[in-house]
């Protein structure tokens, strides 16, 4: 219960509205994490900030590669606290991917994961996504380019890579351009299209060492955008990962496969260099999913006999098993954080409220333990202040739970 709070508004002068404020108001009120929010709000969790700035650091000047996963309870900031990694990214001049897990962006197939990866890819201190206008900028003979061809000519699985690049940066053909650029970004071009294309720009036949199959040799395009980065001039590539639990609804053979392609991710051996990635990943996945859906079992019985797939997948359930669980903002960090809504919410709507943070502490209490609905309790008690010069009981309900029922398994899974 919150006590009775009166606020008297003074004078009659005409209030000055703050619309990037009120923007992050209405962020906050809804329960939707924005990156403004997350460049606003980050000096919560001061030590997961400074080893996350660490690895930032590692990245950019060492290109170092790998990844983490974030755990942690629903509503308790995981989102929030990507959002902040992707503004500190950017402001260290690394590319930065960010998507959401779902039926559209599934991690049990790679090349649809690496479509959905790279249409969400941002430059440094760019608002939208999309760095293929810099890709079109680089000429036929130029340093980058020879480098790129060098690279993906020896240093991938296969070299498809090496005949699309060299094909995009020799034609004129706009329909041509087109489809290669389409390529690169995900819509990938059948091989024999390919080499007719070639064959038509250099009258010489293109010859595969392996021919590329995208269900098998998607991370060679991963390997490739990461070098492609570097060789722009930025520090790295970082690819932050929401919702990750949602493999939880995938059927058996589908969720290990997931499991194998994450570790492309996470496992410093097999990561494309300069690139780190986080997961945000639900803390109850490793009771309802890995434990109650008996993964170590399901990958022993299909994949026990083939270690090269074993071992990784097992090493990715085990990182999911420790990954350590976000810990709940001190009251001290809460109370930061409510008096930075209070400057927010005045600056919103042009007046001053002036509350104590203890004040402003009860206000929350009917929020529930979340940290979110805490949030929008503090938000909702500020509105009433603002709106009629008094606030009284809160009603914010808790909302959200995570669900791991299986979509409809797919014919291999029955």
């Amino acid at each position: 219960m919150v006590d009775s709070t009166t606020f008297q508004k003074s004078g009659n002068t005409v209030p000055t509205y703050n619309f990037e404020a009120r923007h992050m108001i209405e962020a906050l009120r809804s329960g939707v994490p924005s990156r403004a929010v997350g460049a606003c709000f980050s000096e919560a969790r001061p030590r997961i900030m400074r080893e996350i700035s660490g690895i930032l650091e590692q990245v950019s000047e060492n290109q170092r590669s790998g990844g983490r996963i974030i755990s942690g309870k629903y509503g308790e900031g995981k989102t929030h606290l990507l959002n902040t990694i992707f503004n500190l990214a950017g402001a260290g001049n690394m590319v930065v991917s960010y998507v959401s897990l779902s039926k559209e962006t599934p991690m049990d197939k790679l090349y649809l994961f690496y479509q959905k990866v790279i249409q969400n890819t941002y430059l440094p201190k760019r608002q939208q996504p999309g760095f293929m206008h810099e890709v079109e900028n680089i000429s036929a003979n130029s340093p980058v380019a020879n480098e790129m061809l060098l690279y993906a000519a020896k240093q991938l699985e296969t070299d498809k890579l090496y005949y699309l690049l060299r094909s995009y940066l020799n034609t004129e053909d706009s329909d041509e351009k087109f489809i290669l650029q389409a390529d690169m970004e995900g819509d990938f071009i059948a091989n024999a299209s390919l080499k007719k294309i070639y064959r038509r720009i250099f009258n010489q036949p293109a010859k595969y060492n392996v021919n590329f199959v995208k269900t098998r040799h998607c991370a060679d395009y991963f390997k490739f955008m990461s070098h492609l980065f570097l060789q722009m001039g930025y520090h790295g590539w970082i690819i932050l990962v929401d919702e990750t639990e949602l493999m939880g609804r995938l059927g058996k053979k589908a969720r290990l496969n997931a499991y194998k392609n994450m570790a492309n991710f996470l496992l410093p051996e097999n990561c494309p260099e300069s690139t780190w990635t986080f997961f945000a990943l639900a803390a109850s996945y490793t009771e309802d999913v890995i434990a109650g859906k008996h993964e170590f079992e399901n990958l022993e019985a299909i994949y026990g006999e083939q270690p090269e797939l074993y071992t990784p997948i097992r090493t990715v359930l085990n990182l999911l098993n420790e990954a350590p669980q976000l810990a709940p903002l001190t009251r001290n960090e809460i109370n930061e954080v409510l008096l930075k809504i209070q400057d927010f919410h005045g600056q919103a709507y042009g007046w001053t409220p002036n509350l104590s943070v203890d004040t402003l502490a009860r206000s929350t209490q009917s929020g529930g333990f979340l940290l979110r609905t805490k949030i929008r309790a503090a938000i909702e008690f500020l509105d009433q202040l603002y709106q009629y010069g008094k606030a009284g009981k809160t009603s914010i309900n808790e909302l959200g739970e995570e669900s791991f029922e299986e979509d409809i398994p797919e014919i291999e899974d029955i």
